[in-house]
């Protein structure tokens, strides 16, 4: 999750992108397309679709609260909703509770139906500050990183031919995420927006002061499902991966 999530979304261009919210109970989702792809039958269908995830997780964390409630990966029953094994599987890759990948799943599987019913050149779907996003050129995402002196100073340029692809961001000094580390952002693109939502909370525990940057970073090389990482902490920041940095002018 990214530090204020709704001040973030005015990052995205309006001439770029036409957009839509779509709220239901605890879900805020910013949908952003260009505008010849737009059509009024999108907003039904994120809106339906964003229902049925949170109603299916709903109604499986009543008969398994654990799954709520766990900070470690838990299996899940064979009688799961689809999103509810995606988000156990992407909790057990980063050593993290499942419900660290809920924001990432929802924008995720919002994404998908999306294209999947619509034919649609460039797609952002923003969820609490993580994103699921296809692009057509290169896309500079700014880096809000709490009270960093590098909060908002660089982006991350976005390649459009590794689209579609999931981009989220955990803090354990601001905004909304639940993290025992001490970074003020952790920001990790993959394929699998579900993934790289558990893996910023899982890589962001681990860093409890500027110096754990660099082995934190050295860790996220490892892991061959991370496109690229950008690590803050106080005034240090590390990035690792095939996305460049860019200065925000």
């Amino acid at each position: 999750m990214l530090f204020k999530p709704k001040t973030y979304r005015d990052s995205f261009s309006k001439e770029r992108f036409q957009s839509f919210v779509v709220t239901y109970k605890e879900s805020d989702l910013w949908i952003g397309m260009n505008a010849d792809s737009y059509k009024e039958e999108m907003e039904t269908l994120a809106l339906e679709t964003v229902k049925s995830l949170a109603d299916a997780l709903e109604q499986y964390m009543a008969e398994e609260p654990f799954f709520k409630k766990s900070l470690k990966p838990c299996p899940v029953s064979e009688n799961a909703p689809q999103a509810a094994q995606q988000m156990a599987a992407a909790a057990e890759k980063a050593g993290v509770g499942p419900t660290a990948a809920w924001s990432g799943t929802f924008s995720e599987q919002v994404g998908k139906a999306l294209l999947e019913n619509f034919s649609i050149q460039e797609l952002v779907v923003e969820n609490d500050g993580d994103c699921f996003l296809k692009l057509q050129s290169a896309l500079v995402l700014p880096i809000f990183a709490g009270e960093s002196p590098l909060s908002g100073m660089a982006g991350l340029e976005i390649q459009a031919a590794q689209t579609p692809l999931g981009i989220c961001t955990s803090a354990g000094t601001s905004g909304t995420s639940r993290s025992f580390g001490k970074a003020d952002a952790v920001l990790i693109a993959c394929k699998d927006a579900a993934l790289a939502d558990a893996l910023a909370t899982g890589l962001g525990n681990l860093i409890k002061k500027p110096a754990d940057v660099e082995k934190v970073l050295n860790r996220a090389e490892r892991m061959e499902e991370i496109i690229s990482a950008v690590l803050i902490c106080d005034d240090q920041i590390g990035i690792r991966g095939e996305f460049e940095l860019n200065i925000l002018g």
